[in-house]
């Protein structure tokens, strides 16, 4: 007796299990009965694949084989990683790099630049396929010293472990040293160049006071509704975090808890367009714990 068994693409035909010579199968039915596993058929072919765009930007997510990139623009892109990507670390401009890193080396909070491949006939919904992911050494490092919560009790890394946990309502435990506002044009969250050597500097400052943390809060005027003035609030704090981590070098360890307000805690009057231009803003808040402040 055979069996024969169909799956999508492949047919497959079970030959009748070998029985002894004993139990009166002649020599040419067992030699039949052996021959094993026919498959007929083809399987189906992967879709041809041609080059995506480059993505460069900050790991901010991570399910299984796949990672989702935000770029300094806060857009978002999911993209696939399999056996056949490579995942290639840099020690630096005078360093040597490792090309055969696992997966698992691609850790959330750490900036990549990432090569694609697409789908030529759109097939998968265009699916975003990794072919080469490259990041720093050092990046890697850091982001792991988040993730394991290392030993170190080094003064930053306490504050660091303080700022992971951190929430808009501990405010009270921190000193303001600083506040700088970014300030943008009705409904958008694009930072202008201005706004970019501000933000850079103000990295910059912080860097020399000792413990600083940022907390960054978007705020919108009252144009619009409730639900979109809180999106866009949102969208602009992420827009400017993004900037400082990307551009400006500033730790994401060192970073609270982020927020959108949307209308809440106006610095002038929505009465006037004056007012609402300086309501339409992301303040970047300069603090030092006061457990560890010395003023």
């Amino acid at each position: 007796m055979h069996i024969i068994s169909r799956r999508p693409g492949v047919c497959v035909l079970l030959a009748a299990l070998a029985l002894p010579a004993s139990a009166g199968l002649s020599a040419q039915q067992q030699d039949r009965s052996e021959a094993g596993i026919t498959v007929n058929g083809m399987l189906p072919e992967a879709p041809a694949m041609t080059a995506g765009p480059e993505i460069k930007g900050v790991i901010s997510a991570r399910n299984g084989d796949k990672m989702k990139v935000t770029t300094a623009d806060g857009a978002s892109t999911i993209i696939a990683i399999n056996d056949a990507t490579r995942i290639k670390a840099a020690a630096g401009l005078f360093g040597s790099s490792r090309s055969k890193l696992a997966a698992d080396s691609l850790l959330n909070g750490m900036p990549v630049t990432v090569k694609t491949l697409q789908p030529v006939d759109g097939s998968s919904g265009g699916e975003l396929v990794a072919s080469q992911i490259n990041f720093r050494s050092k990046d890697l490092k850091t982001a792991a010293m988040i993730r394991n919560a290392t030993a170190q009790r080094f003064e930053e890394q306490a504050a660091a472990t303080e700022a992971l946990r951190g929430r808009v309502g501990d405010i009270d435990k921190y000193n303001v040293k600083s506040t700088v506002n970014v300030h943008f044009d009705t409904g958008k969250a694009e930072l202008s160049a201005e706004d970019k050597a501000n933000l850079c500097q103000t990295a910059t400052t912080a860097e020399g006071t000792e413990n600083a943390l940022m907390l960054v809060v978007g705020y919108t005027d009252s144009t619009g509704s409730e639900e979109v003035n809180q999106q866009l609030s949102e969208k602009r704090a992420s827009r400017v975090i993004n900037y400082l981590q990307q551009a400006c070098g500033w730790k994401p360890y060192r970073m609270l808890t982020p927020t959108g307000m949307a209308t809440a805690d106006p610095l002038a009057s929505n009465d006037t367009p004056e007012g609402k231009a300086q309501n339409r803003r992301v303040a970047v808040n300069i603090l030092v714990s006061k457990s560890v402040d010395n003023l």
